[in-house]
């Protein structure tokens, strides 16, 4: 017989006979890593145990104790939970089922009525008496006539499977029923304890609109209790911390699909929010030499084709739009062409730069509906976005200014968990880049220049840049542990030489500026999106939609006496308002907590008569008694400060002056 031969990871190579299967591969090295051998590697795609081979390649034996043994077990929990499902539920139709780094989830679709999310549980149950039961899994192949019989009636099954160019279909055999294998499953349940179905939620066959919805039920699995005890509390928290559960409670935001998916609706309590993050950036970048301009959201293609975005981001623009002249124009999916548009507009001298010019800049993705997400991932958006316009010989100086700028504007939010990443083109992809070798060279040189001089510690990352230039991307962590990019500098070689920019220099000639990209913090919708979760909701003072809230005893007794502490207040510009309701004190204070509004002020007959007021601090369980110009010094200092946590000035002073 025909032999095939094996790499090891050790390097060893060994040859076999033509349709051996992993397990006998695992026995023919020791009976211990048979025992303990779930899966195969080859070439690095899973393979199953009890697969006969019929090509070599290298080889790696997967064990439980390993990142992929991880994934199949969750692969092997997604084909009981497809076995459970098609025998509970008779003519129930698959659709996929897959495994990933979250857990795993199965498609489903019934005729009479969807899955849902009560019903989990019992399935959980299920699954569990299969595994007590019969913890076996049996590898079963049949005909692709036979497995086309075999799913008869599962329209879904049978898409699948008529693109195999394959006549062997493999089947898992789990609990007395027959399943296609999309995956590889291990060949014994026994290790399948803990595990926890989580929810379910529409998806679109394949990923697309225009096809069925049918229900995902989802799920995860670990090896140990404790793994498992750890991911179902660190869900918890993201589920107390989701920005749109949040924005529904607090009354931020919402999205109707009656007026389009990821077009969100600001109410005010969200808007107040929005207002006051734009008020500070902008009087931020006036103060630090940014000149502040409003550009059209609409304009002519052609202004895209020159600047290239129309080459590399056509699918993430949304279709021109043919005038009655037959101008075509363009929602924007970037600001610096309008930004450049502002630079030439009139001949510039070296005394004007650097020229920085900011904008709070709408513009538009065409972001597929499966990718929409409340407001961090959405199709309009409001850019914090500025183009400063320098010599040559400015550029790291301009690069220390914005650094500088972007770490104060962190330290008054509060985030100090961020970290660099310097983007640098692919040097072995580099047709997908602007062509100039050069430009390349000099740009990335002189950002890790800028770096080194400011003695900040940063990783560099290839293949990570824009077609037009290398970048500086700002890490930082989500309240979620997740990584994100909050904020980019971008050198920009390319654009001034499509637009043909110039500035006129001391010795009166022509020369070329470089364009420099930033955005301190993303748009308003991420950033928004991401002080929800950081915050909890609890947003600062200087933050919050409602700073005070003032609740008198009696609306009667105590209501007038209230309603002047809130015109003073409102005469300082602080946001407060008093609760008329008629309802129990103990609701209104605890609503008040619920809404995490930062100041509470009940007033009754101790404080009408003393000219006092009892103040009550989210988070706090006690009151205190002050006098209005006593609360009124507290509060204003709250907010100048930023609401700050002054144990961390100290260290980003230090981190900023470097």
């Amino acid at each position: 017989m025909a032999q095939i031969t094996f790499e090891f990871p050790d390097g060893r190579n060994q040859a076999f006979e033509n349709g051996i299967t992993i397990a006998e591969i695992a026995k023919s090295i020791s009976v211990s890593l048979a025992k303990k051998a779930i899966a195969g590697k080859v070439d690095g795609q899973l393979v199953d145990v009890q697969a006969p081979l019929t090509a070599g390649g290298k080889l790696e034996i997967i064990t439980a104790d390993s990142e992929d043994g991880l994934t199949v077990l969750r692969q092997s929990a997604a084909e009981l939970l497809a076995a459970v499902v098609k025998r509970e539920f008779p003519g129930v139709r698959l659709g996929r089922l897959a495994a990933d780094e979250d857990g795993f989830y199965v498609d489903t679709e019934k005729d009479e009525r969807q899955i849902s999310a009560d019903e989990l549980n019992g399935l959980a149950d299920k699954m569990q008496r299969v595994i007590k039961d019969n913890a076996s899994v049996k590898r079963v192949t049949l005909s692709k006539d036979d497995a086309l019989n075999e799913v008869s009636g599962d329209r879904y099954q049978t898409e699948l499977i008529k693109t195999l160019d394959s006549d062997e279909i493999p089947f898992y055999e789990i609990g007395g029923q027959l399943v296609y294998a999309q995956v590889v499953a291990a060949p014994s349940l026994k290790d399948l304890k803990h595990f926890k179905l989580l929810s379910v939620a529409g998806a679109y066959w394949e990923g697309k609109s225009s096809n069925p919805m049918l229900q995902r039920l989802y799920g995860t699995a670990f090896f140990k209790a404790a793994d498992l005890e750890a991911d179902l509390k660190k869900r918890q928290e993201a589920r107390e911390r989701d920005h749109r559960v949040i924005g529904n409670n607090l009354d931020l935001f919402f999205v109707d699909p009656k007026v389009g998916a990821g077009l969100p609706y600001w109410m005010p309590n969200g808007a107040t929010i929005r207002r006051t993050i734009e008020r500070y950036i902008v009087d931020k970048e006036v103060a630090n030499g940014y000149q502040h301009v409003y550009t059209p959201v609409l304009a002519n293609l052609d202004l895209y084709k020159q600047s290239g975005h129309w080459e590399h981001y056509r699918d993430d623009m949304f279709p021109p739009m043919k005038m009655d002249d037959d101008e075509m124009l363009e929602l924007r999916p970037m600001n610096c062409p309008s930004h450049i548009q502002i630079y030439n507009h009139h001949i510039r001298s070296y005394r004007e730069l650097p020229l920085r010019i900011a904008e709070l800049g709408m513009m538009h993705r065409y972001e597929k509906s499966g990718a929409l997400s409340g407001l961090q991932r959405v199709r309009e958006m409001t850019l914090n976005d500025g183009h400063t316009f320098v010599a040559p010989d400015q550029i790291q100086d301009e690069f220390k200014k914005i650094l500088n700028l972007m770490m104060e504007v962190y330290h008054d939010f509060d985030i100090d968990n961020y970290t660099f990443r310097l983007s640098y083109r692919d040097p072995e992809n580099t047709e997908k880049y602007f062509d100039d070798d050069e430009m390349w060279n000099k740009a990335q040189t002189m950002l890790k220049g800028a770096m080194d001089e400011l003695g900040l510690d940063y990783v560099e990352a290839e293949g990570e840049a824009a077609f037009y230039g290398p970048k500086l991307d700002v890490q930082t962590k989500t309240a979620l542990g997740n990584e994100e990019t909050l904020s980019t500098i971008q050198l920009d070689f390319m654009l001034p030489e499509r637009f043909d920019l110039h500035y006129v220099g001391e010795d009166g000639q022509e020369h070329r500026p470089v364009m420099i990209h930033r955005g301190l913090v993303s748009t308003m919708e991420r950033f928004t999106a991401y002080l929800i979760e950081m915050y909890k909701g609890a947003f600062p003072t200087w933050l919050a939609p409602k700073q005070v809230q003032i609740i008198p005893v009696s609306d009667e007794k105590h209501g007038q006496y209230a309603r002047q502490i809130n015109e003073k207040l409102q005469a300082m510009h602080i946001r407060s308002a008093v609760d008329e309701r008629s309802e129990k004190m103990g609701y209104l204070i605890r609503d008040a907590q619920t809404h995490k509004i930062p100041y509470t002020i009940v007033v009754g007959d101790d404080e009408v008569n003393n000219d006092t007021i009892s103040v009550r601090k989210y988070g706090e369980d006690d009151s205190r008694e002050l006098s209005m110009d006593d609360f009124t010094v507290e509060i204003m200092k709250d907010i100048a400060s930023y609401s700050r946590d002054e144990t961390k000035d100290d260290k980003t002073k230090e981190k900023v002056d470097k």
